[in-house]
């Protein structure tokens, strides 16, 4: 009986142990799996670590850049408004200058206007004066010649003569003067004793009578000549 007895439960712990294979093989299959996932899990918290500690990182760097930009903000903004305060006081200069350019243009070319026409009265009295010069030379020329002749009709002529007007007519009865020349020599007489007049003054242009001789005609010319 004992050993019979004993014989069943070898048996049946054989059973046994072959019916725990199975489980046994779960568990361990459960605690490999368990190692594997512990084995993730530290990998996934180490890379969660460096992400975690790299966003902060950047977190910090960010809020730096942040504050840098707003300062660089900050000043450009008071730049511009300096800038435009500048653009508005330069842009009020120029426009002024402008005006003032602009005066100085008109005044420029109203000036040019008068200088021009000064210019061109100033040639046709120049002109004018300088004709009369060279027909006071002539005449004084041609009463020099006529002075060096002798005869009755020089001395007629001297005789006649009590002004400058009388002995220019003369010249031009006797053919020694154009009566062109007598005119504008006469016209140049009345003017400049016009002058005289005004002044004031009695000079040779001024005096409407002469010596009755051709010396003093001839310094009459000559003064004339100068004035010229």
């Amino acid at each position: 009986m004992k050993v019979t007895a004993l014989l069943l439960i070898a048996l049946g712990a054989s059973a046994l142990a072959d019916e725990a294979s199975p489980i046994a093989k779960v568990v361990q299959l459960l605690g490999d799996e368990q190692a594997n996932l512990i084995a993730e899990g530290k990998a996934s918290q180490q890379v969660y670590s460096e992400f975690s500690e790299w966003c902060e990182e950047r977190s910090k760097d960010l809020q730096f850049q942040i504050k840098t930009g707003q300062n660089e903000a900050a000043e450009l903004t008071a730049t511009i408004a300096e800038e435009t305060a500048l653009i508005a006081s330069l842009t009020a200069k120029i426009e002024e200058l402008s005006a003032s350019i602009a005066q100085d243009e008109a005044d420029l070319k109203a000036a040019t206007a008068i200088r021009t026409t000064e210019a061109a009265s100033f040639a046709a009295e120049e002109k004018e004066l300088l004709s009369v010069i060279d027909t006071l030379g002539r005449a004084v020329g041609i009463i020099e010649k006529e002075m060096a002749k002798s005869g009755a009709s020089f001395a007629q002529f001297k005789n006649s003569v009590g002004s400058i007007t009388q002995a220019l007519q003369a010249m031009v009865q006797a053919s020694m003067f154009s009566s062109a020349d007598a005119q504008r020599l006469t016209a140049f007489v009345q003017s400049s004793q016009a002058s005289a007049d005004e002044d004031g003054s009695l000079g040779a242009p001024a005096a409407a009578v002469y010596e009755g001789h051709s010396g003093g005609i001839i310094d009459t010319l000559e003064e004339l000549k100068e004035k010229a």
